[in-house]
């Protein structure tokens, strides 16, 4: 076990327009690349657990087995906590640490998962020989990570790709790799992962529903989050800039036409 923390600095943040977000994210939607591979008695890690809505999902699946979620911002575990109570399961718990040091001995999981995290650290490829270490023999080593710079929307409005580069340059500021999806499989080699193998699936958000959804949220976190909070004071953009950006995605989210993808990449690790 090693005591090494992380550098960098977590670009979203956790105020409520975020945890909104995140909280939507399911085993089905977000993590279906690794589903057909988990059996009933398996036990799981997710590191970067956030308010758990995937932990408690994948806890269902293992029913025989065990979920421990890990989260650096302790803060959040009270939701993720709430929300296992809520739907009855306890084959879970929920535990403040640091993928880069985590405390668990060799061999400790059958799977060890990460969901968006890699692309916010200054070392994605320690957290992997982590993620290596503490997974068993035969056990399996997961990611997935987006890929900013492939955002695709319609209509092709100047202030979403204003948003784009400002989120760049954010992100990187943070210490972080927005298009971490196209470095995944690269990290999962240097991190020594036995049998990687790639994958890409897309979150797609079309529906009247969905758009108000995604809209109403970037409204408010470019002027609220984290992402707001970092851009001015570090000096990457003004408030004029800022009001831009959540008026664009505003007009973005009116248009009878707008669409959104998302995609990320995957990688599956099986260890020898």
């Amino acid at each position: 076990m090693t005591t090494k923390t992380e550098a960098a600095t977590y670009t979203h943040g956790h105020h409520a327009s975020v945890i909104r977000s995140h909280s939507a994210r399911t085993a089905k939607n977000s993590v279906s690349f690794l589903l057909p591979y988990l059996k009933p008695s398996m036990k799981i890690l997710d590191i970067g657990c956030g308010p758990g809505s995937i932990t408690v999902d994948l806890a269902e699946y293992v029913p025989q087995g065990h979920v421990t979620g890990l989260e650096r911002a302790g803060t959040i575990l009270t939701q993720a906590r709430e929300l296992a109570s809520a739907r009855g399961v306890t084959n879970i718990e929920f535990v403040e640490g640091d993928g880069n040091g985590l405390k668990f001995d060799d061999g400790s999981f059958d799977v060890v998962l990460c969901h968006q995290v890699l692309q916010h650290v200054a070392d994605p490829v320690g957290i992997l020989k982590e993620m290596n270490r503490v997974a068993k023999s035969g056990g399996i080593i997961a990611a997935r990570e987006a890929d900013y710079g492939v955002f695709a929307w319609y209509p092709e409005l100047p202030g979403l790709t204003e948003w784009q580069g400002l989120y760049d340059r954010i992100a990187r500021f943070n210490g972080g790799e927005p298009n971490a999806g196209r470095f995944l499989h690269v990290w999962g080699r240097k991190a020594g992962l036995d049998d990687v193998r790639s994958s890409v699936t897309n979150w797609c958000y079309a529906s009247k529903e969905e758009i108000a959804w995604w809209s109403g949220n970037w409204q408010e976190r470019a002027l609220k989050s984290s992402f707001s909070s970092t851009a001015l004071e570090g000096g990457l953009a003004t408030g004029e800039d800022l009001e831009r950006v959540s008026k664009s995605w505003k007009e973005w989210g009116e248009d009878q036409d707008a669409w959104l993808s998302i995609p990320s990449a995957e990688i599956l690790s099986f260890k020898k």
